[in-house]
């Protein structure tokens, strides 16, 4: 979580997947790859890998998704406990921590992997 976290603060950037600036696939992808963990580049393969999780199940380090902008999975953020989760967000413009039980995040989550 503290890979995660250390990035709060850069900048949004629509395809970006470094610390120069990061879309929310591109941020996950890069915070796992720093342990060895290869994780697609859309989030629509991204939700295809792991285990699926109910969501008394999500734990800190899982992938939490939800649907934005089209049906099914276009969002993603890794969960850092309690109801906290981080993520590259457009709307906001740099990394940052949100709740997932916000009335925003709540009727867009669509689920949870475990990896």
């Amino acid at each position: 979580m503290g890979t995660a976290l250390s990035f709060r603060g850069v900048p949004y950037r629509n395809g970006g997947s470094d610390p120069q600036g990061f879309d929310c696939s591109g941020f996950t992808q890069y915070v796992f790859a720093q342990y060895g963990v290869a994780l697609p580049r859309e989030v629509r393969e991204q939700f295809e890998k792991g285990r699926a999780l109910t969501p008394g199940e999500v734990a800190p380090g899982d992938l939490i998704f939800f649907s934005t902008v089209a049906p099914g999975p276009t969002h993603v953020g890794i969960a850092i406990g309690g109801d906290a989760f981080v993520h590259a967000p457009s709307s906001t413009g740099v990394v940052r921590v949100e709740r997932l039980g916000s009335s925003y995040w709540a009727p867009r989550y669509v689920g949870a992997r475990r990896l």
